[in-house]
């Protein structure tokens, strides 16, 4: 696999590229602004190559679209701005931007959020790890959001399936339980940590090597005290159930629990 990345500095440059101007397009693109950047969106139907001739050298490229649209924009993106990629999507690894042939990416594992007429909503502090990590927490940091940086793959790694084990097994066990994640913690906790083990096993799986799943699970609760409130489930987690499934096929785990719920509550979707 050819790879794009090349030596540089800590981006400090002023331009920066925002692909994807949704809720959460809004969000980075607001904290860039006040930040002093200028930003430049790439919407829905623009012509990358475009903007990237117009800008070719910019500090940071802030993919900011939905999960549905993040291999489409990867497969698309101008060679030039490889290595100046940020990355803020659920259910991120390692693979996912190195089957992309990007390499070193800067990455925002986001614990906030942002609904159609609301004001961002905090979890828990936003870590930020790669390249570019310094200019995000700083512009996160001009609109209140808490942010913080990571250093090193192995940390940005653990900030991953942290939040990866909390949105799965939330989503996954919310399709039996419905309700909040507090009520869930509180209410289904056997539920819950059978959930997340077999979820464990899986990103054990993606990330090719075992995980301790102390800090993960001391994780996941912290995230569910930090917004006892916010709801278990939503419109994604069939999706998320159904491509959990699919990865442990692919891996030859046996997932009971998983299939025992996908088969109850998303009985259309291939298992």
């Amino acid at each position: 696999m050819t790879s794009h990345r090349r030596e540089q500095p800590t981006p400090s440059g002023r331009d920066l590229v925002l692909w994807g101007v949704g809720e959460m397009g809004g969000v980075f693109g607001r904290a860039f602004l006040r930040a002093g950047h200028t930003v430049h969106p790439v919407r829905r139907g623009d012509d990358p190559t475009v903007v990237a001739a117009a800008i070719p050298d910019p500090a940071l490229v802030a993919v900011t679209v939905g999960e549905a649209d993040l291999a489409a924009v990867l497969d698309t993106m101008p060679v030039d701005w490889r290595n100046r990629v940020l990355l803020i999507q659920n259910e991120l690894l390692p693979h996912v931007w190195r089957a992309h042939e990007i390499e070193d990416p800067t990455v925002a594992v986001v614990w906030f959020e942002k609904k159609p007429g609301r004001d961002v909503k905090v979890i828990l502090p936003t870590p930020v790890g790669g390249p570019g990590a310094g200019t995000v927490v700083s512009a996160l940091g001009t609109i209140d959001v808490p942010a913080r940086q990571v250093s090193g793959p192995d940390a940005l790694e653990d900030e991953l399936v942290r939040k990866n084990v909390y949105i799965l097994t939330a989503n996954i066990a919310g399709l039996e339980t419905r309700g909040s994640v507090g009520a869930l913690w509180s209410d289904h906790r056997d539920l819950a940590t059978a959930v997340a083990s077999e979820v464990l096993a899986i990103q054990e799986h993606l990330v090719g090597h075992p995980l301790d799943p102390s800090p993960v699970i001391s994780g996941m609760v912290e995230a569910f005290e930090g917004d006892p409130d916010h709801g278990a489930t939503g419109r994604s987690a069939p999706a998320r159930l159904a491509r959990a499934l699919r990865h442990a096929a692919d891996a030859g785990l046996d997932v009971p629990l998983l299939r025992d719920l996908a088969g109850r509550h998303i009985e259309a979707q291939p298992a």
